[in-house]
């Protein structure tokens, strides 16, 4: 069974490095690479002690969850990942891995900081502005966007977000294929 995919996503909407999670695991940089490239397979003892860092279950972690065994998703169902700088927060509005073919999250800015320089993936990124006014850096290019405007593009470009305004900026973001 591969599912070095699947740990890789959990430790980034963890914000975790492979060396943090190296460290917290007790394991090397090196192996958790091999994990995630589905080279090296861990014990069941160790990848529980990776789950439990990265916040999960096994159970949690195993379950594919089909998209019609569960249709609404409460606020209590949220998860928070936590941003070492408190620059930023990403909310998992859908907790969990399985099925889908998007990630929507709900992400919160500062005043004057810049969300993470998101890492070029393939798929498709759509972002709706909630509250507040944002400029999305799209491979050097700068766009203004005030509450109420949306900003769509392929994810192979460079790309980030700097909250322009005098309050935190809310953004509700969809990306496919699911990196969250």
């Amino acid at each position: 069974m591969k599912i070095g995919h699947k740990l890789k996503r959990l430790r980034v909407s963890n914000s975790l490095t492979q060396g943090e999670l190296a460290s917290r695991t007790d394991l090397s940089k090196g192996f958790i690479s091999q994990i995630e490239n589905d080279s090296a397979s861990p014990s069941i003892a160790t990848l529980e002690d990776i789950l439990e860092v990265l916040g999960t279950s096994p159970t949690e972690f195993f379950s594919d969850i089909d998209s019609c065994e569960k249709v609404v998703y409460p606020k209590s169902d949220r998860v928070l990942t936590p941003d070492s700088n408190k620059k930023f927060q990403i909310e998992l509005l859908i907790p969990g891995f399985g099925k889908r073919k998007m990630d929507p999250v709900l992400v919160s800015i500062k005043p004057n900081e810049e969300s993470f320089k998101d890492p070029v993936h393939e798929g498709e990124e759509l972002g709706f502005l909630l509250k507040g006014k944002i400029e999305l850096n799209l491979e050097d290019k700068i766009y203004t966007l005030t509450e109420g405007d949306c900003f769509y593009f392929a994810a192979d470009k460079k790309h980030s977000i700097t909250n322009r305004g005098k309050q935190t900026a809310q953004i509700l973001w969809v990306v496919t294929p699911p990196i969250f």
